[in-house]
């Protein structure tokens, strides 16, 4: 039986790189593509993958808040991150909401497939890199309040400042979470006064320096 496989990347070159490739592996199958977070969560609701390769920067919902959907309401799906992010945070944050593997865009594509078998056979995997961000965090000792985007807003504000970040109205933020103008207006006084932040300005500069968003095409 063939591994299913989703691939959520913003973009497309890299999609179509991956699914190419994949495709040659006789044991994997490439069943759909997202470009975005919120349309991979419904993709692996509707489709049941046994594998998703998850960009971190994508656009509506960033490949973290994806993946926290994703193993909070989706049963025996796995995630392998695939970024170009090395940053700690990052990494310790993808792990912590459940991603079973992390590897580096600069991976070669072996390293990918060798990842997929792994994670399939119930296996952590990590990129050699990646293995040396989690090993001098745990020699470190884990720093008892560091104060990020992760731990001083909650996942929904997450959400809504991601989406504020890249310049949606506060209708259509509600519209794409499907919760009221007037709770969304809520959250957005909430994070201003968590950040110490009074302006959509000052919002999207935090989430860009935080990772939330990259504002790239």
């Amino acid at each position: 039986m063939k591994t299913k496989i989703i691939l959520a990347d913003d973009h497309k070159i890299i999609r179509e790189g991956l699914r190419s490739l994949l495709e040659k592996q006789l044991d994997m199958e490439v069943i759909a593509e997202a470009h975005d977070g919120l349309t991979t969560v419904h993709l692996v609701q509707k489709l049941l993958p046994d594998i998703v390769i998850m960009d971190i920067g994508m656009p509506d919902m960033n490949g973290i808040e994806a993946t926290r959907q994703i193993m909070t309401e989706t049963k025996g799906v796995k995630v392998i991150a695939l970024s170009m992010h090395s940053d700690r945070r990052f990494v310790l944050q993808m792990l912590k909401v459940g991603a079973s593997g992390y590897l580096l865009k600069d991976s070669a594509f072996e390293e990918l497939i060798s990842a997929i078998h792994t994670v399939m056979a119930n296996q952590p995997y990590l990129s050699p890199k990646i293995t040396d961000v989690v090993v001098k965090e745990y020699l470190h000792g884990f720093p008892k309040k560091e104060s990020t985007v992760f731990t001083i807003l909650t996942a929904r504000e997450r959400e809504v400042l991601q989406l504020l970040a890249e310049g949606k109205t506060t209708k259509q933020i509600a519209s794409a979470l499907y919760i009221s103008v007037k709770t969304i207006e809520t959250h957005r006084q909430q994070i201003m006064e968590k950040l110490n932040m009074h302006s959509i300005a000052e919002l999207t500069k935090y989430a860009i320096r935080e990772g939330l968003t990259s504002l790239e095409g």
